[in-house]
């Protein structure tokens, strides 16, 4: 991927941003061992300069469970309550506004009886669709504010990107309040998507596990890739965070952790999730029904060998237990399951993506009933066929994950244009 002009000019005020505060102050401090400063989100940040970015602006927000104060407050419900907020829709995605339904359904729309404001359903909804949605919905600026995992094949984000690419073709303003990428941000990894690959779980081409916040992500998608399919760029602002740096994961921010999904449970869900999600492209259980779920994973069948291959791997960072449990839903629900649990010591040395193609490669040399879900659902989660053929042909871990760094060294290339936080 080349480095394009757009990146170049991406910076500052030229890229819509909403700068960091100076330093915070005392009361911005939580106390978090070791003195982590406690970090103020894009809506926080919005909020204590009094709105004034939506000034006479009649307001709809793009969020679900998930967007919530540092106190967990719904900003729905706190900016409904805000004289100074011309709010007139909210917008849920997968897994609705309220985040009540499973994987691949919403909630459709409604009127929510908390707010009394219309929710509309934007799931499996997109170009001059999605467009018109929001023309009907009477609003002027989408806001967005939602927390992500850290993967590109979490809906999350290109629900972002759908929605911006649409705000884009109706003429409206796009706002962006950050948030924390949970994976911390240092670096990316994993493979690069292939275009011929694009689906809602990757629309465009970044890293399986791309170490960008959704704003930062924001600012790669306008200037990479939303002005190729709406013909322009969307009027796009991104309120930052202060506090927060690359190496935080989430527990150092001080914030509340809601799910934004129903399996997303806890952080250390999101931190393997890059890698373990792959499991969801097999037929193993990927600890869907029970309380850690990607951190749990196995078939029917399976015994104690899996693990000690894992570990075997000399994966950094990572060591895997054998373990045993009973899906409440999900593949082998209601049967005994053997496998392994991951226990992540060393955050800083574990890489999700190479841990879930180590996990791969192992599974299938460990058990005999291993296989991919007949829909080649592993090629639109890995973005293209490479991962699977390459496994099915005999490749170790080494071979797989050493396919894909010349794309990988690209994309970092230009995401390194559009970081915003040290």
């Amino acid at each position: 991927m080349a480095v394009s002009r757009r990146t170049l000019l991406a910076t500052g005020a030229a890229a819509g941003v909403m700068p960091l505060a100076g330093p915070p102050s005392a009361a911005a401090a939580a106390g978090r061992p070791g003195g982590t400063v406690r970090v103020r989100t894009g809506f926080e940040r919005l909020a204590a300069d009094g709105y004034r970015l939506l000034e006479g602006q009649r307001v709809g927000v793009i969020t679900n469970q998930s967007g919530i104060t540092s106190d967990a407050r719904g900003v729905v419900d706190v900016m409904h309550a805000d004289r100074r907020v011309r709010l007139r829709a909210v917008f849920g995605a997968e897994h609705g506004y309220r985040g009540t339904p499973q994987a691949g359904l919403s909630e459709g729309d409604y009127t929510d009886p908390a707010s009394g404001l219309p929710v509309y359903d934007t799931y499996r909804k997109s170009g001059q669709p999605l467009a018109d949605l929001f023309d009907r919905a009477g609003v002027d600026t989408l806001v967005y504010d939602s927390q992500d995992a850290g993967a590109r094949f979490y809906t999350c984000i290109w629900t972002l990107y759908d929605c911006m690419v649409a705000a884009a073709l109706a003429g409206k303003r796009f706002v962006v309040l950050d948030r924390p990428n949970p994976t911390g941000g240092r670096e990316a990894y994993g493979p690069v998507l292939d275009r011929a690959y694009t689906t809602f779980i990757g629309r465009a081409p970044i890293a399986q596990a791309h170490g960008m916040t959704v704003g930062e992500l924001a600012l790669l998608y306008n200037g990479e890739f939303v002005p190729s399919v709406a013909g322009r760029a969307v009027p796009l602002t991104v309120v930052e965070m202060s506090g927060w740096r690359r190496g935080d994961f989430f527990d150092a921010t001080g914030l509340p952790w809601v799910p934004p999904s129903p399996n997303m449970a806890t952080p250390d869900t999101a931190l393997v999730y890059a890698g373990t999600g792959m499991f969801e492209g097999t037929n193993m259980s990927e600890g869907r029904g029970t309380v850690r779920p990607f951190e749990m994973l196995g078939a029917e069948g399976l015994d104690g060998r899996w693990a000690r291959a894992a570990n075997a791997a000399g994966l950094p960072g990572v060591h895997f237990r054998e373990a045993y449990y009973v899906p409440t839903f999900g593949p082998f629900q209601g049967r005994t399951v053997g496998g392994l649990q991951l226990h992540v010591h060393d955050r800083n040395a574990f890489d999700p993506v190479r841990t879930g193609i180590a996990l791969l490669v192992t599974a299938k040399r460990a058990w005999h009933g291993f296989a991919w879900r007949p829909d080649r659902f592993i090629d639109k989660l890995t973005g293209s066929t490479r991962v699977r053929t390459m496994i099915d042909a005999g490749a170790g871990t080494d071979e797989v994950t050493g396919a894909w760094q010349r794309e990988l060294t690209a994309f970092r290339a230009v995401r390194r244009g559009y970081l915003r936080y040290r």
